[in-house]
């Protein structure tokens, strides 16, 4: 038996989106619920996957069946396909699963030829109206299924208007028309060699072809990357009985929402058009009217519709978006589906859904987009007032910034005190220009991805960021970059739009993000519902408040290397990693023992009652010391043989060679995490006794303290047995010396090595706690370098369907997931109260967030600016187990 491709409006409902589309399954459910839908059919997205399989030809199997269903049409409309006594014209329309607005092809009036527009005038008695269908569908059908240019078209209508002497389309007489339909006919050949087709059926074939292909224009997949939609939905195409807005006065077409999708307010917000097609609407070739001065023009059928979005509404349960043809005083609803709206409206109109009693709070929860929060949290652009964008990048950090441009940290960070705004723009950001980022208002790089140094940080301090940004040439050394023609100097204004990636001269007014009351009652409502805790990385006290005023119930990672890495600790490190004997380096680092403590301290302060998770120093030390390229050309540059040049010469040459000594082939698999603790214990030791001294003055001063303290890069249950050993020792010490009672902390470290994962059961016996390093952890598991990744291969890998996402972006539950599970259910077979959680790039990410939960995770940690959207990617988590769990998954039809 032939599969069935197409059904009639008669026989679907809005079950059947993914076979039908979203257009044809809400065409067909309003025509379920009595609502004035034209007749009509839909090919489905099966049909569609076939026809590309089959080299972009439909099959006979559906061209019968689309015979069929057309016979049925004929009866149903009482009208006949190409008879010019009584012609029946057909729209035919694409309608994806995901609502793609705008992204794909639509042709109207097919049917049309030279003998039907006759009948077609006659039946109508309007003949200008006649012909003016007939041009219309002369140049949808050319540029659409044919590819000629509508400018062309659009030449040619300008110039049959300034030969009659009229502005708009309606004044163009009926002898106009028959005009420019045999100049039309004339542009189709030029352009494609041959007639347009006087077949009603090679019409419509053709057309069906077009927009079956048109789910693969370069708009199309663009917008489908985008919105991560997957490829293989394919698209359905919905064949329609015409009606006519154009009939005349008593006609007309229009868009409505049932509430404003700018600002969430319930009512009829829309605009229309009397005595015109949709496309005159869609192409700005007349001005719309809002959809009020409906009420005076055409009350009857405001009624209608008013009462018609009411019933839409409550029916889907969600604010609609509708189109509708009024032809000769008469209604008729060509679309309905859930509305496009920005973030703030999208909160009010789940709220306000859950106050009327229309929805339940866990349904409105699952309804909020995750990257509507990173718009309400962070500043945005005033859309309207955006001109003169000079480039884009990779929206790598969302909000939006306005600032002076600088080259260098050093540089943001003095201007940054003298009160201006800045913009730190560089080839790719290091850890040394920490003070840079920390100072500027936002960061631009010509190199990096989204998980690149700069994309990290900048998140982490919810600063807006774009990377990657190959268009602009950077001449730090002259302070200044290009992009294109356009040259941008230090001290030139900019403004940088992290949320889309796109670069603007100038100056673009920002408007404040703001946790608004219905942001705050989504919050509430998620943590009512969720299991799973939502914790911070926050690597000083600044950040620490920020976080925990945004929800956080802790700090799940604080980083210290960060916090050596200000240009008032920076010389102490240095201090301390050029020691030549441990004598000289315990004397630097008791300098920096007070400075840790202070930021611990403050770090508890702010999280008084919460886990603090610290991890031990991280990176490998020549991170904190200049390149060396750099230092070789200070030295070719130094000149003047004095004894003040000398000593330079000398500390230079020194500082070299230790940079050249401390150079590693490969710094991700060399000497840093536990490895340089062990080789280097006594700067362990330093924080190990920072962190415990801090623990113990907060504890004087009420503050409840829950220290954890989390060694990294462990790959063998032998380093972490020497280092917890040292740990141990170390509290038991300082118990001691501080005359305390006790002293309560965990001990536990990153699992970011494949070996830790696979060997977890040992790992356990020492651990109270893994916390998944899932940055590093995707890179061991994938043996791919972030950066290079991003830079060089990420991209193309994604375009040719070999990854389906960004690893670094969205979690490998694949691969790095199966370890992850691997070590938490091997961990906790030898300590079932084990501790886990991730704390990478990954812990503010939905799905990553939704198979952490479905692992049995305690916790995710993220920056602190995301920190709401994990909490309510947690509770939509949490209900999405619960409704698999539940429910039967229904039968494909």
């Amino acid at each position: 038996m032939n599969q069935k491709q197409i059904f009639s409006f008669s026989e679907g409902h809005a079950s059947m989106k993914s076979l039908l589309g979203g257009k044809g399954a809400n065409l067909a459910e309003m025509a379920r619920i009595g609502l004035p839908v034209p007749a009509g059919f839909t090919i489905t997205t099966d049909a569609c996957r076939i026809f590309f399989q089959k080299g972009e030809r439909l099959t006979e199997d559906l061209w019968q069946q689309a015979r069929g269903a057309l016979a049925d049409l004929e009866v149903a409309t009482g009208q006949a396909f190409g008879d010019p006594g009584r012609p029946l014209l057909l729209s035919v329309r694409s309608g994806s699963v995901t609502s793609m607005p705008g992204m794909m092809d639509t042709i109207l009036n097919l049917g049309l030829n030279d003998q039907t527009v006759k009948g077609f005038a006659a039946s109508t008695n309007d003949p200008r109206f006649a012909y003016d269908c007939y041009r219309r569908l002369l140049q949808m059908f050319g540029h659409v299924v044919m590819g000629i240019p509508s400018h062309l078209f659009d030449r040619l209508l300008q110039e049959l208007k300034n030969e009659e002497g009229v502005q708009q389309d309606q004044e163009v007489s009926a002898a106009g028309w028959e005009k420019l339909i045999g100049t039309f006919k004339a542009c189709y050949v030029g352009q494609t060699g041959r007639e347009f087709p006087q077949d009603v059926s090679e019409q419509l074939r053709l057309a069906v072809e077009a927009v079956f292909r048109s789910w693969n224009t370069s708009r199309a997949q663009i917008y489908r990357k985008i919105n991560s939609i997957p490829d293989d939905q394919g698209t359905a195409v919905n064949v329609q009985s015409m009606v006519f807005g154009n009939k005349g006065n008593d006609s007309g077409t229009g868009v409505i929402f049932t509430r404003n999708p700018s600002t969430g307010e319930r009512g009829l917000y829309g605009e229309y058009l009397i005595n015109a097609q949709g496309e005159d609407v869609v192409a700005g070739v007349r001005t719309p009217q809002p959809i009020a001065s409906l009420n005076h023009e055409l009350p009857d059928i405001y009624k209608q519709l008013n009462d018609t979005a009411e019933l839409l509404e409550n029916h889907y349960r969600d604010m609609q978006d509708i189109e509708f043809t009024v032809e000769g005083g008469r209604l008729f609803l060509l679309q309905t589906r859930a509305g496009k709206r920005n973030a703030q409206a999208s909160m009010k109109i789940a709220v306000d859904l859950v106050k009327e009693g229309v929805l339940r709070k866990e349904e409105a929860l699952q309804r909020i987009e995750p990257g509507h929060l990173d718009q309400l949290l962070h500043r945005g652009i005033e859309e309207e007032l955006v001109h003169g964008v000079i480039a884009s990048g990779l929206p790598a950090s969302p909000g939006a910034a306005v600032g002076q441009v600088v080259f260098d940290a050093d540089m943001a960070e003095a201007w940054s005190r003298e009160g201006k705004a800045v913009i730190l723009v560089r080839s790719e950001t290091t850890p040394e220009d920490i003070h840079g980022v920390l100072a500027a208002e936002g960061v631009l790089t010509s190199r990096g991805g989204m998980t690149s140094h700069a994309a990290v940080v900048a998140r982490g301090m919810g600063k807006p960021c774009v990377c990657g940004c190959e268009a602009i040439h950077i001449t730090a050394a002259e302070k200044y970059f290009e992009a294109g023609e356009i040259k941008v100097a230090e001290g030139d204004w900019i403004t940088l739009d992290g949320g889309t990636g796109r670069v603007i001269a100038g100056i673009v007014p920002l408007r404040e993000a703001e946790m608004t009351p219905e942001l705050l009652q989504m919050l509430e409502w998620a943590d009512e519902i969720r299991t799973m805790k939502v914790l911070a990385n926050a690597d000083n006290p600044k950040d620490a408040q920020a976080a925990r005023m945004l929800g956080a119930e802790g700090v799940g990672l604080c980083r210290t290397e960060h916090m050596f890495l200000s240009p008032e600790r920076l010389p102490l490190v240095r201090e301390m990693i050029l020691a030549d004997s441990r004598e000289t380096r315990d004397l630097a680092l008791a300098k920096l023992l007070p400075l840790q403590r202070q930021d611990f301290e403050d770090i508890f302060r702010a999280m008084d009652g919460l886990p603090v998770t610290i991890r031990l120093l991280d990176p490998p030390l020549h991170e904190f010391l200049p390149q060396s390229s750099e230092l070789q050309q200070k030295l070719h540059e130094l000149s003047g043989d004095g004894p003040e040049a000398q000593q330079e010469r000398h500390e230079l040459r020194k500082l070299l060679a230790k940079v050249q000594h401390l150079h590693e082939a490969n710094p991700m698999l060399g000497q840093r995490g536990c490895r340089l603790g062990i080789v280097y214990p006594e700067i362990y030791n330093m924080q190990i006794e920072a962190i415990f001294k801090a623990v113990l003055t907060c504890k004087t001063e009420g503050i409840t303290v829950i220290p954890e303290i989390m060694v990294p890069l462990v790959g063998h249950d032998t380093e972490l047995k020497l280092l917890r050993e040292n740990i141990d020792k170390a509290a038991a010490r300082i118990v001691e010396h501080e005359g305390q009672q006790n002293l309560s902390y965990k001990v536990g470290t990153m699992i970011e090595v494949p070996r830790a994962a696979l060997t977890a059961r040992k790992i356990a016996a020492y651990a109270d706690f893994f916390s998944f390093g899932t940055n590093d952890l995707t890179q061991m598991t994938l043996g791919y370098s972030r950066d290079d990744a991003e830079g060089k291969f990420m991209s193309r890998y994604i375009d040719e369907k070999l990854l389906p996402y960004n690893p670094f972006q969205v979690l490998d539950t694949e691969g790095v997931g199966q370890l992850i599970e691997m070590a938490v259910l091997t961990g906790r077979a030898v300590r079932p109260a084990l501790k886990t959680g991730i704390c990478g790039e990954h812990g503010g990410d939905k799905a990553s967030i939704a198979f952490c939960l479905r692992a049995g995770l305690d916790y995710v940690s993220c920056s602190p600016y995301r920190v709401p959207l994990a909490r309510i990617a947690a509770a939509q988590a949490w209900l999405d187990i619960q409704r698999d769990d539940s429910q039967e998954k229904p039968e494909a039809v």
